[in-house]
């Protein structure tokens, strides 16, 4: 009943002014203010601080920028099998499984289409028809730095303003189209196996998605699909590489064309993922 209750009340709340004010509460930057957000935060919710890089709470100027903390070098080691997909970020698989033609899984019952979610990118969206996917959750706890799942290069890379409905599976079990409603940064790859994409999914109190080529992308609820300019960063990618984070939590999209992935067996809703680890393969050709 409280699920319901949550999900109905989204329909009304003004979803993006209450973004902005957390993105404006996630960079105050004075010491006992931000220590007590950060500290709070952790206890709350839990948070493995053993991997970050710096010291915490001290080393954090906000909490946002604990939020998209860096990690040790040494603590997310990079599958290294050249035919290996790896995880992009720290997380927990919603689904993964083949596209039925253009239409996604989002839950039991729920399906939205290929050319939904990638909007203006029609062209590219009929390379994966019969293709396949996978749908990651980042919870609050997680690490938010999203990591190049393959080798390739960079080809394009859009924003689609939308909607800032929660991603947690309450909300993606209840409103239809979720992922293709919700703003998101969809990134295009070459890759020796065809095309893949990796699309970052905005949701409620996500402040803003950063990645090296854009800067940060503030929300917005509506206007013309923006085209990043992709000169002011190299855009040749090693798996593991930074793509790009989350201010504050969401949900990650992987595409593949067909016969270009197989996931591992054990890849399915609710296995916990970590940077780096294989969650599948490319054939040595795709069929």
């Amino acid at each position: 009943m409280l699920a319901v209750f949550f999900v109905a009340l989204q329909y009304v709340l003004p979803q993006h002014l209450l973004t902005a004010m957390i993105w404006r509460l996630a960079r105050i930057r004075h010491v006992a203010i931000k220590d007590f957000l950060i500290t709070r935060f952790v206890d709350l919710y839990n948070v493995d601080t053993k991997d970050v890089k710096l010291a915490v709470p001290e080393d954090f100027a906000t909490f946002n920028d604990f939020f998209v903390r860096e990690l040790a070098a040494a603590a997310r080691p990079v599958d290294a099998a050249s035919d290996s997909i790896v995880s992009p970020v720290d997380g927990t698989v919603s689904i993964a499984d083949e596209i039925h033609g253009d239409s996604i899984i989002q839950a039991k019952g729920i399906d939205y289409s290929l050319n939904d979610l990638l909007a203006t990118d029609l062209e590219q969206a009929a390379t994966y028809v019969d293709g396949s996917f996978a749908t990651i959750y980042l919870a609050p706890y997680n690490y938010h730095r999203v990591h190049a799942p393959w080798d390739g290069e960079l080809i394009a890379a859009r924003y689609v303003p939308g909607d800032l409905f929660s991603v947690n599976e309450a909300t993606v079990a209840r409103v239809n189209g979720l992922f293709r409603r919700n703003e998101r940064l969809i990134m295009h790859f070459r890759t020796d196996q065809g095309t893949a994409a990796v699309i970052f999914v905005g949701a409620l109190n996500v402040g803003s998605i950063s990645t090296p080529w854009s800067g940060e992308l503030r929300p917005k609820k509506d206007g013309v699909v923006d085209v990043l300019d992709l000169t002011a960063h190299t855009t040749a990618v090693k798996k593991g590489d930074l793509l790009g984070w989350f201010n504050m939590g969401s949900t990650v999209i992987l595409l593949r064309p067909p016969g270009s992935c197989e996931w591992n067996d054990d890849l399915r809703a609710g296995k916990t993922l970590q940077v780096g680890e294989a969650i599948g393969h490319s054939p040595s050709k795709p069929k």
